[in-house]
């Protein structure tokens, strides 16, 4: 069974909350898991030590066990010490400026 290490949404409409959580690759986003690990509040300030916590001891045994990493997560780890790797996709964001001149190219 691949286990992937990935964010679960929590929280209301308009105020997400995400868990860290170990799951099977193949289940869906927000079903059931192996085990909760951490978490992740995007609306809390960059600074602040409450925005993303990780249970270390745990993310350490289970990337030893050979769990894979979401992007996302590769990056909390990276800032945490985890991991010294770069993820294999790092989320580039579009702007308004770059969208334009692509539709533009396109015709």
């Amino acid at each position: 069974m691949p286990t992937t290490i990935r964010l679960s949404r929590a929280g209301t409409k308009k105020r997400p909350y995400y868990r860290i959580v170990v799951t099977n690759s193949r289940s869906a986003r927000d079903s059931n898991f192996i085990e909760r690990i951490g978490s992740y509040d995007p609306l809390l300030g960059d600074d602040s030590e409450k925005r993303v916590i990780i249970d270390q001891e745990r993310a350490k045994h289970w990337l030893s066990v050979g769990a894979q990493m979401s992007d996302r997560v590769h990056l909390f780890f990276n800032k945490a010490g985890l991991v010294t790797t770069k993820p294999a996709h790092k989320p580039a964001r579009k702007s308004k400026k770059d969208k334009g001149e692509g539709e533009a190219a396109a015709a």
